[in-house]
């Protein structure tokens, strides 16, 4: 039946099958429980290897958040071989290894070079034959000792700095920030155009 007046004539399809296009998630409990049944049984299969492997200490990208560090996803192939490692071999002891990452910066090569030996320091070198041990395995005694790390293995820190709290000057209250910025701009802008001016100048005089 038509509304009244000069209005859209009704027509709904009331009659499609929604039932089927309708997912249900019933089963989600039930898959908790198992992945977790799943993590317990990987850990008693591994033990007592870690459960995670070792992550590089990486910036985040862009100008804005280069200041943070994080977890990366493996380490270079330049860091591995400058802790006395190679790609396979590493992977064996339960360190990432990422072929695409390129150290850009010395510093964060030393960095994860450094994160490497203090690992390898730290770490329990189980011998693949115990009747043959091999040099860099470890002694029974120290066997004995080993115990299966859960969680994120030697997690990256993020160094704060401490604001310690200071006399308010004479200088701090009359300091003015947006005027020093714009100030500091226009130093960096016209600095060619002083430099260039001033050996014209000296020129001149010659």
């Amino acid at each position: 039946m038509p509304s009244k007046g000069n209005q859209l004539v009704p027509n709904g399809h009331f009659h499609k099958d929604w039932q089927r296009y309708v997912k249900t998630w019933f089963n989600q409990p039930a898959r908790k429980v198992r992945r977790r049944q799943n993590r317990i049984a990987k850990a008693a299969r591994v033990a007592p290897r870690p459960l995670s492997r070792l992550y590089p200490v990486v910036r985040c990208p862009t100008f804005k958040y280069n200041v943070k560090q994080r977890a990366g996803r493996g380490f270079t192939l330049e860091e591995v071989k400058a802790a006395g490692l190679n790609k396979r071999q590493a992977r064996t002891l339960g360190i990432a290894v990422d072929h695409r990452r390129k150290n850009h910066s010395m510093e964060s090569l030393q960095l994860n070079t450094q994160r490497l030996k203090e690992y390898q320091s730290k770490m329990i070198l189980f011998p693949l034959n115990p009747k043959k041990p091999k040099k860099g395995d470890a002694t029974a005694e120290e066997m004995s000792k080993a115990t299966q790390l859960a969680g994120k293995i030697m997690p990256a820190k993020e160094k704060k700095p401490r604001i310690r709290a200071m006399e308010v000057t004479d200088d701090l209250t009359n300091f003015k920030a947006f005027q020093a910025i714009r100030q500091a701009r226009a130093y960096k802008r016209l600095h060619g155009y002083r430099v260039k001016k001033a050996a014209d100048a000296e020129a001149d005089e010659l």
